[in-house]
């Protein structure tokens, strides 16, 4: 991915001091292989990570609480893989300006919070083992930066593109926060059955997923951000990443129903779909009749 050279934003804190650890209460212990799977499970569905930890345990996952968080400092220049994650995130807000534009409407960029370890949200107590995830409380995406070399070392997705594709996921669930499809979609959970949530689970993460798509599709349009096989790194991502291949890697077998973020060829459509179209129009999952 070309990256180097192009802006960065203003709007990425560091709260990388300390870090510190975190402990999961309930349920059965949970292994390095399980903290894994979560991880990547995490990071491109806005979905709570420990609600995909207590699944995988058995324990139901946990509610998370309102909390303060203190300001964050600008991370350190010579950092380059977090110079890498300004670059993409100041992209991302280049293409959505201009596409809420369009449409007459105004962005509001999200903050992205670098952590170690541990760090207090608005939408309650961030772990690493969560892996990156968006809070709609404080508009504020967070990354643990070494969830990347879990990427490429323990779940099968390298490439600086596919870690653009966490990213990128991630502030499209800031964009459907922005778009009130996320308060929606909150209330018909709260009247759902287990099955109806997962399902409308499946359908929000897919658009994520597409709305993804459409950010690289006029990134590339507009600066022409892909290199040789950038593509191929975010669709492998998205394939490593289905539900599929996670309930897999997991426990051996695979129940569509639990299903909430979607199959690896359910990921990877939309997001093909995002990418080759770039309208928002076409990203419109919740009509879909087919994923």
């Amino acid at each position: 991915m070309k990256w180097e050279g192009n802006r960065e934003s203003d709007n990425v804190e560091d709260a990388r001091t300390g870090g510190g650890g975190f402990g999961l209460g309930g349920g059965r212990g949970i292994g390095l292989g399980t903290v894994a799977i979560a991880l990547v499970a995490g990071w491109i569905f806005g979905i709570n990570p420990l609600t995909i930890l207590g699944a995988l345990d058995g324990s139901g996952g946990a509610p998370m609480v309102q909390q303060q968080q203190a300001p964050a400092a600008r991370p350190p220049p010579e950092d380059k893989l977090a110079r890498f994650v300004s670059t993409v995130l100041a992209d991302t807000e280049d293409v959505w300006r201009e596409q809420f534009a369009q449409a007459g409407g105004t962005y509001r960029d999200p903050k992205l919070v670098l952590f170690r370890g541990a760090v207090p949200t608005a939408c309650g107590q961030g772990a690493s083992a969560m892996g990156p995830f968006y809070c709609p409380g404080d508009q504020k995406v967070y990354i643990d930066l070494d969830f990347y070399e879990t990427m490429r070392t323990r779940l099968g997705a390298p490439g600086d593109f596919a870690q653009a594709y966490v990213i990128a996921h991630e502030v499209g669930h800031h964009v459907q926060n922005l778009l009130g499809i996320t308060d929606k979609v909150d209330t018909m959970r709260g009247r759902a059955s287990e099955v109806q949530r997962n399902a409308l689970s499946v359908r929000l993460e897919l658009q994520a997923d597409c709305f993804a798509g459409v950010w690289a599709h006029h990134a590339q349009a507009a600066r022409q951000v892909l290199e040789a096989g950038d593509v191929e790194e975010a669709l492998n991502a998205a394939t490593q990443i289905g539900d599929d291949t996670l309930q897999r890697k997991a426990q051996g077998t695979i129940v569509p129903e639990s299903f909430t973020h979607g199959s690896g060829a359910q990921r990877v459509a939309w997001f093909r779909r995002g990418l080759e179209g770039g309208s928002l129009q076409q990203c419109n999952t919740f009509e879909a009749r087919k994923l």
